[in-house]
C-alpha cells in the first residue's frame, strides 16, 4: 500500500459530536501506531457566530475545543506530535479535501449505529467514506472490546486491498486477525479454499499476525455486521474507487451504517495486494 509517509491522521472535532472523545482517542492510537501525527481539524461557521452576541465568544469556543481534544489525545499517547486546526466552511467539504493528502481521517459516526434502518445519506460520515481520498475511520460512541480486527473479503480488488491493510492495522495493534468471506449456500467449500489461498499469501506479508479464516453462507451485510460485535475495529473495501469515486458498496454501507464496532473503509490505496488476487 502506498501513502506519503509523513501524512497525519486527520480528526474531525467539533462540539456538538457526542462521541468527541472517543474520536480523539481512536484516532490517537491510529496516529501512534503508525508513527504519523495526529490534525484536530474543525471546522468553523462564521455566520453562526456572526450571529452570536460577540463572535469572540464561538471563536474561543473552537479554541477551546482544539485544546481540550488535544490534551485528551496526549492522555492516551504522550509522545505523540498533536496539532490543531480550525478552518472555515462545512465540515464535511474540510475533511474530504483534507483527505487528499492524509493518511487517513477519523470522524463520529453521528449516531448512526443505533438509527435502525433509517440512516440518512446525508450524514457526515456517509459522505466522507463515500467521496475521501484516503481510509476514513468511523467511530462508534461506546469504547470497543478488546477483539480482533475484522476484515470482510469478496475477492475483488478492492477487498484484497482492505485485506492487506487489515493484516497491518493488526500486527501494529499486536491483535489476531479475523478474515470472513460469504457465500452462497453450498459454494462454502469452494470459497473457502479460495480464502485460505488468498489469506496465506497476504499473511507472508505479517507472518507475526495469527489469522482466522471463515467462510459463511448469507447475506454479506449481515453476517459481517454480526461478526463485528466482538470486533475492536472492522475493516471493509470500498466498492467505488475511480472511476465511480463517489460511491459505496452495499455491503460496505451495510457495515458502515450497522455495525457497532469502529469502521475503517479503505479508499485511495493503491498498494499491493496479495499476489494473485
Amino acid at each position: 500500500m502506498t501513502a506519503d509517509a509523513h501524512a497525519a491522521v486527520v480528526a474531525g472535532v467539533n462540539l456538538s459530536s457526542q462521541s468527541l472523545l472517543q474520536v480523539v482517542r481512536l484516532a490517537a492510537r491510529e496516529a501512534a501506531a503508525h508513527d504519523r501525527p495526529l490534525c484536530l481539524l474543525h471546522a468553523f461557521n462564521w455566520s453562526a457566530a456572526f450571529e452570536a452576541t460577540s463572535v469572540a465568544g464561538p471563536r474561543a469556543d473552537a479554541e477551546q475545543l482544539i485544546h481540550g481534544a488535544a490534551e485528551a489525545a496526549r492522555e492516551i499517547e504522550p509522545e505523540l506530535t498533536v496539532g490543531g486546526e480550525i478552518v472555515e466552511g462545512a465540515a464535511v467539504a474540510a475533511l474530504i479535501r483534507r483527505s487528499e493528502s492524509a493518511f487517513m481521517v477519523a470522524l463520529g459516526d453521528g449516531g448512526m449505529a443505533g438509527c435502525g434502518e433509517c440512516v440518512p445519506t446525508d450524514t457526515p460520515a456517509v459522505q466522507v467514506a463515500a467521496r475521501a481520498g484516503c481510509p476514513v475511520l468511523v467511530v462508534r460512541r461506546e469504547p470497543p472490546p478488546q477483539g480482533p480486527v475484522l476484515v470482510g473479503v469478496d475477492g475483488s480488488p478492492s477487498s484484497a486491498i482492505a485485506l492487506d491493510f487489515a493484516f497491518d492495522c493488526a500486527a501494529r495493534r499486536s491483535a489476531r486477525l479475523l478474515v470472513v468471506r460469504v457465500t452462497n449456500p453450498g459454494r462454502e467449500a469452494g470459497a473457502t479454499e479460495e480464502l485460505t489461498e488468498t489469506v496465506a499469501r497476504c499473511g507472508r506479508r505479517h507472518p507475526s499476525v495469527p489469522a482466522e479464516c471463515h467462510t459463511i453462507a448469507g447475506d454479506p451485510g449481515i453476517v459481517l455486521v454480526e461478526q463485528s460485535r466482538s470486533a475492536q475495529v472492522a475493516v471493509v473495501g470500498a466498492r467505488g474507487d475511480e472511476p465511480w469515486r463517489g460511491m459505496l458498496g452495499a455491503v460496505s454501507q451495510s457495515v458502515l451504517y450497522h455495525s457497532p464496532a469502529p469502521v475503517i473503509v479503505v479508499r485511495g490505496l493503491t498498494g499491493t495486494a496479495p499476489d494473485g488476487a
